[in-house]
């Protein structure tokens, strides 16, 4: 039996009883779909079964690789949701590591945010509600990762600034850490529609990589494994069949240092 197969069942053994995970990777091993702490992530059995039924498209192990996620390290997750990479960040970077969710506040007292669910079944996830901007995790963090929200930052009803907010993630980040930005592809130089309500919710790839270096960042590289070229770029998000399975460019941008 391969030795990570050995070290991912411990992983999970201890994940059942509500650990999260010793694995301890050594410095130089670069994170793979197969490395044991996101095979354990993966298989987390506190995992929602939405959540399962959603990894045919989105590809968990691929993205927590390319975010070159490791253990012990501290990772903020814009825009959390649900709780669908917040609950993968947690078990992947351990016990030693930390989770940010940087959420918006709750819109009535009644009405808490999705994430708020999330924090109290892993010790290591902190949800921020102080918004978009002006958030602090009050320690420098290893990775900052945007999931299909980017395009959302030019929407007035949020009352933020996407320049702002990158610079904002270049501070917060080490030297050396990664901004990791996923978003659903527009058509090559299209130009956002700022209203929510008739957005394709969609955003060119090539205007984000330009504002992310604009902010200071260096291009690191980007991934295929969500790219889907049967998506046309003309449908919003939403619609029909194109739900769930748009084409997303996936990019990797480094803080220099």
């Amino acid at each position: 039996m391969r030795a990570w197969v050995i070290a991912s069942a411990l992983v999970l053994s201890g994940c059942a009883g509500g650990a999260l995970g010793v694995y301890a990777a050594p410095a130089e091993e670069a994170p793979t779909a197969s490395s044991p702490y996101i095979l354990a992530a993966v298989a987390d059995p506190r995992r929602p079964d939405a959540d399962r039924a959603r990894d045919e498209f989105r590809h968990p192990a691929e993205v927590l690789a390319f975010a070159n996620v490791r253990p012990g390290q501290r990772i903020a997750d814009f825009g959390p949701g649900g709780g669908y990479y917040t609950r993968l960040f947690a078990v992947a970077v351990g016990d030693s590591g930390r989770v940010y969710g940087i959420d918006r506040p709750n819109p009535a007292p009644d009405r808490p945010r999705p994430s708020l669910a999330v924090a109290p079944q892993y010790q290591n996830i902190t949800i921020l509600q102080a918004g978009y901007q002006g958030w602090s995790a009050g320690e420098p963090l290893d990775t900052v990762f945007v999931s299909q929200i980017y395009h959302d930052f030019f929407y007035p009803q949020l009352n933020v600034d996407a320049a702002a907010i990158n610079r904002e993630v270049f501070a917060a980040l080490k030297p050396g850490g990664l901004y990791v930005i996923i978003d659903h592809a527009a058509a090559a130089g299209a130009v956002i529609d700022t209203n929510p309500q008739t957005s394709l919710h969609r955003i060119d790839a090539a205007q984000v990589r330009r504002e992310v270096e604009a902010a200071g960042f260096v291009f690191d590289g980007e991934s295929q494994a969500l790219r889907n070229p049967a998506d046309m770029h003309s449908l919003r998000v939403f619609e029909g069949d194109i739900r769930g399975r748009t084409d997303q460019f996936m990019m990797r941008f480094r803080k220099p240092g």
